[in-house]
């Protein structure tokens, strides 16, 4: 397999990469109000998870939840394998889920699926499994097939205790494989977390300083929800001109 350099252009996808500062900080929420906020603007928009792991049995069906929200958030035209092309029962990394299971993460394969998916619509949401570097493969991680879609990234930054180094090491890895960081969204994890508007600030001061990166949104602590519900709470509290740069809509 051959995987493109940091050099490499890749043929232009319209969309973006959702990826976080680690598992479980509301990338797939950001995601669907991402959706949701495309489709109020007239854009047919779809959601994209190339590896998904973790399945639950839902009327008689093995199902990933994260795969259910974003293909109930997007455009309708689309189905549910088309969104979620390779889904692991087993709840952990993408890698080990994919041995267990007796299965191989097909780079080729993910590319494509993506590649085919944007022919339908106007506007592709990628989502990443956990955060930028996990393993794919033996000589392969997540950030290859971000390169390799060569759509800009938007990182979410769950914000608790540590947010601001997570946060600030994610975007340095980002630039360092030459991916671009077209803006990051705080998700609020912990809304107890001391100093929370302060560590806010600092986010906002350090990305602006650092990567001229805005902030695409600021989530508040979101009650449990249907997966339309939640997509149209969180496309709320998204910034409607920052949205309208990074999607370069007039």
């Amino acid at each position: 397999m051959t995987l493109p350099s940091a050099s490499t252009p890749a043929p232009a996808l319209r969309g973006c990469f959702v990826t976080g500062t680690d598992t479980e900080v509301g990338k797939t929420r950001v995601s669907a109000g991402l959706l949701h906020w495309l489709g109020a603007h007239g854009l047919r928009a779809a959601g994209y998870k190339p590896v998904a792991s973790g399945m639950e049995p839902v009327d008689g069906q093995w199902q990933n939840e994260d795969v259910q929200t974003l293909w109930a958030a997007g455009w309708p035209g689309v189905r549910p394998e088309q969104v979620g092309p390779l889904q692991l029962r087993t709840a952990c990394a993408p890698h080990i889920a994919a041995a267990l299971e007796g299965q191989t993460i097909d780079f080729e394969r993910l590319q494509h699926g993506a590649r085919q998916l944007a022919q339908q619509v106007d506007v592709l949401v990628a989502e990443g499994a956990g955060g930028l570097c996990v393993p794919l493969g033996p000589d392969w991680d997540s950030s290859d097939l971000m390169r390799a879609l060569g759509l800009p990234m938007v990182l979410v930054v769950g914000l608790r205790l540590g947010c601001i180094n997570h946060a600030l090491l994610t975007a340095e890895a980002i630039s360092a494989r030459g991916l671009r960081l077209g803006g990051w969204v705080a998700n609020t994890l912990d809304p107890d977390m001391p100093f929370l508007d302060q560590n806010l600030a600092t986010l906002r001061h350090e990305f602006q300083r650092r990567h001229q990166t805005p902030c695409l949104g600021v989530l508040p602590r979101l009650a449990p929800a249907s997966a339309v519900q939640m997509a149209q709470a969180a496309a709320a509290h998204l910034d409607d001109a920052a949205l309208r740069a990074l999607f370069e809509l007039t």
